[in-house]
C-alpha cells in the first residue's frame, strides 16, 4: 500500500507500507493491503506503520484516514515521529489532549459570546411580529 501521512504545513510519510495501525473513538485498528475500502475519524494516539520489514511510529493528533484500494491517506492536525513509544504516548497525552481540553474551553467561551451579542442585537433590533417589534 502507499501511505501518504499529511498535517497543514508538511508531508509527514509519503511511501510503501505493508501494514498501518490506527486508532479511532471506538477503538484501534489495522489495515492490510487486501482489506477493504475504510474511512475512519482518528482520536489523538500513536499510530503505526510497518514498511521496509521495520515498525515506524507517529505520535498523531484528531484527523481522518481514508483507504481506498491501495492507497492510504491520513490527514491530521499535528503529526510527531518518534522511535520510542513511551515518549510518544506522553506526547499525546501532554500535547495534542491538552492542546483538544484548550480548544472546547475556547469554542464555549466563544459560543457565550455569540450567544450574548445576539441577545443584545435582538434587544435593539426586535424582530418583526415579536411584541417589540413592528
Amino acid at each position: 500500500m502507499r501511505l501518504e501521512v499529511l498535517t497543514p504545513t508538511r508531508v509527514m510519510v509519503d511511501t510503501r507500507v505493508d501494514k498501518v495501525v490506527a486508532e479511532a473513538a471506538d477503538g484501534s485498528f489495522c489495515l492490510l493491503p487486501r482489506h477493504a475500502d475504510w474511512v475512519a475519524a482518528l482520536v489523538p494516539a500513536v499510530f503505526s506503520y510497518w514498511a521496509q520489514g521495520r515498525e515506524h511510529i507517529l505520535a498523531v493528533d484528531e484527523g481522518t484516514l481514508l483507504k481506498c484500494g491501495r492507497e492510504v491517506l491520513v490527514s491530521v492536525r499535528e503529526a510527531v515521529a518518534g522511535s520510542d513509544l513511551a515518549s510518544l504516548r506522553d506526547t499525546v497525552e501532554r500535547e495534542f489532549l491538552r492542546v483538544g481540553e484548550h480548544e472546547r474551553q475556547a469554542r464555549s467561551a466563544l459560543a457565550r459570546l455569540e450567544a450574548g451579542a445576539l441577545r443584545r442585537f435582538s434587544a435593539i433590533h426586535p424582530a418583526p411580529g415579536s411584541p417589540h417589534g413592528a
